[in-house]
């Protein structure tokens, strides 16, 4: 039987995944990536002889023994890099009052530290630690979701995950499951409540915020030692020894349909190319709304791109620095005691990334510093119209974020040697993500735990791979959305799917 051709839109996380299962199975694949190099929004550039990590800030799962580092594996991208346990999640710093606390995987110090900060809330810290114990000693964290895509999921997996997650199914219910910011109402201390909101998202769920203290203290979340490109290229050079095509500079405008059948695409600059399936790891916007001209959707499609909120979109500032930084964490938060503002939104604080931890970001002796602030996006797409204003903002925010830089880092100004500013407009222009929205969905309780299927109605030959088609984002969903895809193709085909996972 000849091999089924496949094409992939797309050359991220889920697309090289797509494409490495696929070529691991009996299908030829090509991708068809956008930008001129693989990755998406797992990217990094350099400047004046600095590395710039614009992509994953910690992996989840990578070390021997997990089922995620299995995945690593076969991707081809665990062998070739070296992990750096995260023994701290990061600093949060309040400029107001000068409390600062670290959020480490020493859940008995996090505990004591929380209670001296507000003794008042001792019985919500002792919850949330509780909470976080409770999952520690769980495989299921890995799994749920994760294992087999929707589609393929029986009774007898559904009992499984179940019987698995026994003891720690409460953690996902109740109180566990609303946002942080309402969980935190209930906090006296507003520090605390600031902590509890702002350390990953104050719309994700509670047991999130759980089970990052869980893998934290389990040394399960990791730091790439060289960056997010040499976590990336390996998979990509797996992909292509196993005879996998990629094309850069190749933006689909069009997803080829004859009968209801997807056989191709139409590039922009009008070439047409063919085959047996097409996937898109691409923007989920773009591909039901442009690439299918809302052809293929139905009323839960229409309601979940109407109604569902996008992650929010940032404006990343990265100082290289002629100075080290031994005892900071890789990431603190501050919450800035003088606010700035970017357009119409105040600017509170901002995530600070310190690539302290590897000597390929910068030269000796130096360090790349980053800001992350949050940000909006029709802000900055209609500014860009306007080029010199563009710039001229940009530049002003960077010397609003060294400004209050300075008030941790005296004399820092004096020592930068490079200035990049990453604007959401420029993750459009690299990833065509719809409103710069690098990581999807925004992960809400709802939307987190809703399974999303892989096809579109009515439309044979076609599938979806990526943080569309699995809510929460990240690096696990991306890659295992990929194999998903060729899961159901090896069960619809009738052949035997060759990975080493179950």
């Amino acid at each position: 039987m000849p091999e089924k051709s496949v094409i992939i839109i797309g050359g991220g996380l889920a697309g090289l995944s797509t494409g490495v299962y696929a070529q691991m199975n009996g299908y030829r694949a090509h991708i068809f990536e956008h930008h001129t190099k693989s990755g998406g929004v797992a990217a990094a550039w350099e400047r004046q002889g600095y590395l710039i990590d614009g992509g994953i800030h910690f992996l989840m799962g990578h070390r021997p023994g997990q089922p995620i580092y299995d995945l690593y594996s076969e991707l081809g991208t665990a062998q070739a890099n070296r992990f750096l346990d995260m023994t701290t999640y990061g600093r949060f710093v309040d400029e107001a009052s000068g409390c600062s606390v670290d959020v480490t995987g020493d859940l008995d110090r996090l505990a004591s530290d929380l209670k001296a900060l507000s003794p008042a809330d001792a019985r919500i810290v002792d919850e949330l630690m509780a909470g976080a114990r409770g999952m520690q000693g769980s495989d299921m964290l890995f799994e749920v979701g994760m294992g087999k895509p929707p589609e393929l999921i029986d009774p007898l997996d559904q009992l499984r995950q179940f019987w698995g997650m026994r003891r720690i199914f409460k953690y996902f219910t109740g109180r566990y499951a609303k946002p942080a910011a309402d969980y935190a109402q209930a906090v006296h201390s507003p520090l605390l409540r600031q902590i509890l909101e702002n350390l990953f998202l104050p719309e994700a769920p509670v047991w999130f915020f759980l089970m990052l203290l869980a893998l934290l203290a389990n040394r399960q979340i990791g730091l790439l030692e060289r960056g997010c490109l040499d976590f990336v290229l390996p998979i990509e050079k797996r992909y292509k020894a196993l005879g996998g095509q990629v094309t850069y500079e190749a933006t689909v405008e069009e997803i080829l349909v004859e009968n209801d059948r997807a056989v191709g695409v139409r590039l922009a600059d009008g070439s047409e190319h063919r085959a047996d399936i097409v996937v898109s790891a691409a923007d989920g916007y773009s591909t039901i709304f442009k690439m299918l001209g809302v052809r293929y959707t139905d009323v839960k499609i229409k309601e979940r791109y109407r109604s569902w909120m996008l992650i929010r979109p940032t404006v990343m500032v990265s100082f290289g620095v002629a100075r080290v930084f031994p005892d900071d964490p890789p990431l603190s938060i501050i919450m800035l005691k003088n606010p700035f503002t970017i357009g119409s939104q105040a600017i509170k604080g901002f995530s600070l990334r310190i690539f302290n931890y590897g000597a390929k970001f910068a030269p000796p002796g130096k360090t790349v510093v980053q800001a992350i602030l949050e940000t909006e996006w029709d802000f900055w797409n209609d500014l860009q119209k306007d080029r010199p204003r563009y710039e001229e903002e940009k530049e002003r925010v960077a010397t609003e974020v060294l400004v209050r830089l300075e008030a941790h880092y005296p004399n820092i100004s004096s020592q930068v040697e490079m200035t990049d500013v990453a604007t959401p407009y420029t993750t459009w222009r690299y990833t065509l993500n719809h409103k710069g929205a690098y990581m999807g969905w925004l992960p809400t309780p709802e939307v987190i735990m809703t399974p999303l299927p892989r096809t579109l109605p009515g439309l044979a030959n076609f599938y979806m791979a990526g943080q569309w088609a699995m809510p929460g984002g990240g690096v696990p969903p991306c890659l295992y959305s990929g194999r998903h895809v060729v899961q159901i193709l090896c069960r619809r085909d009738g052949k035997p799917f060759v990975g080493n996972q179950p």
